[in-house]
């Protein structure tokens, strides 16, 4: 009897879900006939943008918005500070700050996304979009934030992706680069990503919580050049940090993702899993290998952990 219970009463939580979801759904579908979606580029335009105005870049996405609204996300607590340092970055007006937002809001920007991605972000949009876009400005044309993210999220992964990567690549070909990266996110190490780099070298942050130790990451990069370019892989620290630092005179590249989703698409991935000795919070199994590669480990000149 408990087990038929049980069945039961899961089944009217699951159908309650679905009814509060469809809701949700078509509110939303009522609420985009009568609102724009904001202006965004393609991936391409984005990175084509970038390599023409040098400019610092900020990438913002799901667990950004969630901070700003005070909800916490798996690898980073929601603050008042986090919030507003976040809001502040979505909304400057530097033009040596690109901006960037996911390519989601309107069917047209979803054509190039695969079915899963699609629907992931329209219930994403069905509770936040009110939200987005009382943070964003009309008619403001925005940068893409899957620049970082071209390639499993994509319908057609076949076409033009191994073109996309070596224009990404030209961001950083001939510079001095320093890579500011959650510890075991180890972009880069066992590929050739960042090859085409003057020189590579690392500061070393925590793999969560990254705000937690913002004030002393941005302390270590103030002591080194503002001539180098700085690539951050921080998760939503680097959508504030690349804004803050832009303002000191550095120039910044949020560009979390990027190595992931260069490792799929090398090893032809259709599905997202593990990369040897890196940390990849959307295929986690197991624990994360330690980095043994000399190169890698010799790029390394600060820790901040």
């Amino acid at each position: 009897m408990k087990k038929i219970l049980l069945f039961f009463w899961n089944l009217f939580i699951n159908l309650k879900n679905k009814i509060s979801e469809n809701l949700l759904l078509m509110k939303d579908r009522i609420y985009v006939l009568f609102n724009k979606a904001p202006v965004i580029m393609t991936s391409e335009e984005t990175v084509k943008y970038i390599l023409e105005n040098n400019c610092s870049v900020t990438r913002y996405g799901d667990g950004e918005i969630k901070l700003i609204t005070g909800m916490d996300i798996l690898f980073q607590e929601s603050t008042e500070k986090i919030s507003q340092q976040l809001k502040e970055a979505l909304n400057c007006d530097d033009e040596n700050i690109l901006v960037c937002l996911p390519a989601v809001f309107s069917d047209e920007q979803c054509a190039v996304l695969n079915e899963e991605t699609c629907n992931y972000w329209k219930k994403h949009l069905s509770r936040y979009r009110k939200r987005w876009y009382k943070e964003l400005e009309p008619g403001k044309v925005y940068g893409n934030a899957f620049i970082s993210r071209h390639y499993m999220n994509l319908k057609d992964k076949g076409t033009g992706c191994a073109e996309y990567f070596e224009l990404v690549k030209k961001i950083w070909e001939g510079k001095d680069i320093i890579i500011v990266e959650g510890e075991k996110s180890r972009i880069g190490m066992g590929n050739d990503l960042f090859d085409g780099a003057e020189s590579v070298r690392r500061i070393l942050a925590p793999s969560s919580q990254c705000f937690s130790k913002y004030d002393e990451i941005i302390k270590e990069i103030e002591s080194h050049e503002k001539t180098a370019l700085y690539i951050l892989a921080l998760g939503p620290a680097a959508s504030a940090m690349a804004y803050d630092l832009a303002k000191k005179g550095f120039r910044a590249i949020d560009m979390g993702n990027i190595d992931t989703e260069y490792e799929w698409f090398l090893a032809g991935a259709t599905d997202k899993q593990p990369v040897k000795n890196k940390l990849v919070y959307e295929a986690m199994r197991g624990t994360v290998g330690e980095a043994d590669d000399p190169k890698y480990l010799s790029q390394i000149i600060a820790r901040i952990l």
